[in-house]
């Protein structure tokens, strides 16, 4: 095998496993709306701090945040990536939600504000902290 061709193959490995990885990551998924008052005290209460947590670092975070609440479950407002795990709930309303998703299956999930420290627990239990 010749030099270029191998650092070809090397990128293309890499590449699939990159993306192996983020297949598998755990993921933290929230659903709100810009119209959603109990979504705008989650953020300014917990957001930032979250952004700035280990556990941020080590999962995969999706925002699930279109203009108007009644549209946070639609379709077209989800990722083509996310659609199975959309597809997964049973109740498709409330908000702010937070969903922790480990190899494509939904393995928490819960909304409201008061939820919101359930869910950094479990993200803590699945990373092994």
């Amino acid at each position: 095998m010749n030099r270029r061709a191998f650092v070809f193959a090397s990128l293309a490995a890499c590449a699939g496993l990159a993306a192996a990885r983020a297949a598998s990551a755990l993921k933290v998924v929230y659903i709100g709306g810009w119209d959603c008052g109990a979504c705008t005290t989650w953020k300014n209460q917990h957001l930032a701090n979250w952004v700035a947590a280990p556990e941020y670092q080590r999962v995969v975070w999706v925002e699930i945040d279109p203009p108007r609440l009644k549209e946070a479950y639609q379709e077209q407002h989800w990722p083509a990536e996310l659609r199975p795990i959309l597809a997964q709930l049973p109740r498709k309303s409330g908000t702010p939600r937070f969903l922790i998703v480990k190899d494509g299956k939904v393995v928490w999930n819960e909304s409201g504000v008061s939820k919101w420290q359930d869910a950094l627990i479990e993200v803590r239990k699945l990373l092994g902290q």
